[in-house]
């Protein structure tokens, strides 16, 4: 039976004083109306250590390009994936194993620098009024790619059951119990601006600048605590029994193809539930990455990275490198055969960012990161191109002269090619309006 009515999307629960609008659902959508504009989404999935790049660089700039050998998983999904070659973070140059901090920041990595603000989260503090959740941080070691805008990094959770019981299970000790938590600390946060107000008068400008700062990092989480107390009220999303089955355990990540297509799997539910709009995935601290027992590889990331041209240790790293890019590719494969509540797949309305803040990991060259951007046809992304920021700023690729091509990773052969500007034109597309992020300088286009 059909029912000629509709539930309005503007409709809000109250809580303390605050509005939530409730997911988008079929429900919401007028017989014979116009079709309903899509939620957007995205995701981010980060490669720790680089990559061998002697057998992941692409050659050929345009249309016509061909797929690297570790690449080729993606060969399938070549009209919605866009490789970009010659990015770089210029705050991240010769600081190594710290660039997966600033991979989404854009930050100036240092002893004495801090980092601020996350894409992601710019992009969660547009999207979060409509979802349960904020945003959604996994990481296989608990180090999130996600930053505040204080500079702090939040936490991410490893297990597939701990994040499948954050999305989709009531609370353990029952809604009441969690409504008395979020409203003492609502408390405690009004007792620390009370006490801040009090303080305001006697500081200088540097320090009423910090202090603005703070303030702001405490307004959201007082938004953040008032949202989340609101939706206590809403019931979590009806999952298919086979979902629950497949989400709801623990997937040991000595076996790495399934943990890793698990989180996927969580990933699609998250974004199909509409239980948050963004998602980030480290999938291996810059020190690690995992191994890979089911081809053999008993090495993590790290090792086979600092390789020293053993042949063998470099072809471990490319076989690495072509599994990581395989669980991808059934990223954007499960994206692109679920709908979106509007009847599209959700691939067009889902950008998907896969890569690393390192390009070669034996001497922890920063330049000519490897990326590639997926999906968000609904968002406005035009791909099917190799985006190549290299070309017209050096003499062509020379991977038969590996120590030419490594410099090549290590210093960018365009200096104004720079990572946020890409990250610039993702928050757009979302909707944050800002016309710069971190050091951007311009807006990428993808032709």
């Amino acid at each position: 039976m059909k029912h000629s009515w509709m539930i309005d999307r503007r409709h809000v629960l109250r809580g303390l004083g605050s509005f939530i609008a409730l997911p988008l659902l079929n429900c919401m959508r007028p017989l014979g109306a116009a079709e309903v504009e899509a939620p957007r989404r995205s995701a981010f999935v980060y490669l720790p250590n680089g990559v061998n790049t002697l057998d992941y660089q692409i050659t050929t700039a345009g249309a016509d390009y061909e797929f690297s050998r570790s690449l080729q998983p993606l060969e399938k999904h070549r009209g919605v994936i866009t490789p970009i070659s010659g990015l770089h973070h210029p705050g991240g140059l010769g600081h190594h194993h710290n660039c997966q901090k600033i991979w989404l920041t854009g930050g100036q990595l240092g002893p004495t620098d801090r980092n601020t603000i996350s894409v992601d989260q710019q992009m969660a503090e547009v999207t979060s009024p409509h979802t349960r959740f904020h945003s959604l941080e996994i990481s296989n070691k608990g180090e999130s790619l996600a930053w505040t805008a204080d500079g702090i990094r939040l936490p991410g959770m490893s297990r597939c059951r701990e994040i499948f019981a954050y999305l989709f299970e009531e609370p353990k000790h029952g809604t009441a119990a969690q409504r008395r938590a979020l409203r003492r600390k609502g408390s405690v946060l009004d007792a620390n601006l009370e006490e801040v107000r009090s303080l305001e008068r006697k500081m200088g400008a540097e320090d009423k600048g910090r202090m603005n700062q703070y303030l702001t990092a405490v307004r959201e989480t007082e938004i953040r605590t008032r949202r989340a107390d609101a939706w206590l009220d809403v019931p979590r999303p009806e999952i298919a029994e086979a979902d629950r089955k497949r989400g709801n355990r623990d997937v040991p990540q000595t076996q790495a193809g399934e943990y890793f297509r698990t989180v996927y799997d969580l990933i699609v539910l998250a974004f199909q539930t509409d239980a948050t709009r963004v998602v980030t995935f480290s999938s291996g601290l810059e020190g690690q990455g995992l191994a890979i027992p089911e081809l053999g590889i008993s090495q993590s990331r790290h090792e086979l990275s600092h390789h020293n041209g053993d042949a063998g240790h470099m072809e471990k790293l490319t076989q690495s490198d072509t599994f990581n890019v395989e669980q991808f590719s059934y990223f954007l494969t499960r994206l692109a055969e679920t709908p979106d509540v509007t009847g599209q797949p959700m691939l067009d309305t889902t950008m998907s960012l896969f890569g690393s803040g390192m390009a070669y990991g034996h001497s922890h060259g920063n330049a000519n990161l490897p990326l590639v951007l997926a999906g968000g046809k609904s968002c406005g992304l035009r791909h099917g191109r190799h985006i190549d920021l290299n070309q017209g700023h050096f003499e062509g690729y020379e991977l038969e002269n590996p120590g030419k091509h490594y410099r090549l990773c290590s210093r960018p052969a365009n200096e104004k090619a720079h990572m946020s500007n890409l990250l610039l034109m993702m928050a757009q597309k979302m909707g944050v309006e800002t016309e710069r992020f971190a050091d951007s300088n311009s807006e990428l286009d993808l032709g």
